[in-house]
């Protein structure tokens, strides 16, 4: 396309293909290119970025492979179509939340871009990323945390392309959500298996102070444990975290799971003999370490491929992913 130049940056740490994959698909996203435009010759590109051939042949093929580009003989490189560029915006990147993240892109096409963001539960860096990303996305993903500032932040941007995953608080009516329920399963998941807690001389939960846990996972623990009559506690001060033989422990976090772990192989407990433990969110190690832990978990896979639906289609979605319990030797 006459004038259209791409500058590459020497300096970066992103290599020099992938900077001129990226322009080419900031052009099409902006419009700079649409479909059927030619791209600018190899030997072009060669000259004006002061890139070699395989660099340039490098990142064309990468845009081939993902369907933005064709190519025809004897005649150039082509847009073959629109590409879309998807903002995620992960609150931090555990274990289950790569389950979500390689599910979400493994049910996109190639031909849609992902920028990757963390806000770590700061919100000064929460409202400073959306705000200078308002206008470069067609679709927002974004798992909100609990703080007043959220709201009036992605209030900023269009309802029609933003998706609230994993949490649903702070969405409205008429945003779209896939969310999991942090409360009433919690009840239903215990409550299922009651024969087994009750082996236990009292049932624990510790909540330390660092999790952003949502606290109705608390409120389901406590209603659960009072209908059944369970001797029971939560405990937030991490002294009083001390493993004891015939105990029951339910571990949001899996800090305090290898703390569990700790402690049982300092006394020569065996998880499921003479202490259990229920720990929260599934990940991949979980079903391996000490015969297996038994886990409260969501289904991360289908909250990515349901996430990827969104992006891919132009409906609402209002999805609530289910909760169980997956009986493992630690119970």
């Amino acid at each position: 396309m006459p004038g259209l130049k791409f500058t590459i940056d020497s300096n970066s740490n992103v290599l020099k293909f992938q900077q001129l994959v990226d322009a080419i698909l900031n052009a099409i996203n902006s419009n700079i290119l649409n479909e059927g435009d030619m791209l600018p010759s190899v030997n072009q590109v060669m000259k004006e970025c002061q890139v070699s051939r395989d660099t340039v042949f490098k990142a064309y093929a990468e845009l081939k492979k993902r369907g933005v580009v064709k190519s025809v003989p004897n005649r150039g490189y082509f847009v073959a179509g629109k590409s879309s560029k998807i903002f995620l915006f992960l609150d931090t990147f555990k274990a289950y939340k790569e389950v979500v993240y390689a599910s979400f892109r493994e049910h996109l096409p190639g031909s849609i871009n992902v920028d990757l963001h963390f806000h770590h539960y700061n919100i000064n860096l929460f409202e400073s990323v959306i705000k200078e990303s308002i206008g470069k996305y067609s679709k927002y993903i974004i798992m909100n945390f609990n703080h007043p500032r959220v709201e009036k932040i992605i209030d900023q941007i269009p309802e029609e392309n933003l998706l609230v995953i994993d949490w649903k608080i702070f969405a409205s009516d008429s945003h779209s959500y896939v969310a999991q329920d942090f409360g009433e399963p919690v009840y239903h998941c215990l409550k299922e298996h009651v024969d087994k807690i009750r082996n236990y001389k009292e049932f624990i939960f510790y909540y330390p102070n660092f999790t952003y846990h949502p606290k109705d996972a608390i409120h389901h623990f406590l209603k659960f444990c009072q209908e059944q009559n369970i001797k029971h506690k939560v405990i937030y001060n991490p002294k009083e975290f001390v493993v004891k033989e015939g105990d029951l422990y339910f571990l949001v976090s899996d800090r305090t799971l290898a703390k569990f772990l700790d402690q049982c192989e300092e006394q020569g407990f065996q998880p499921g003999m003479e202490a259990g433990v229920i720990s929260y969110n599934e990940t991949p190690m979980k079903k391996y370490v000490k015969n297996g832990i038994t886990v409260i978990s969501t289904d991360f896979k289908l909250m990515g491929q349901k996430a990827a639906e969104f992006v891919t289609s132009d409906d609402k979605m209002a999805v609530t992913i289910p909760t169980s319990l997956t009986m493992r030797s630690s119970l």
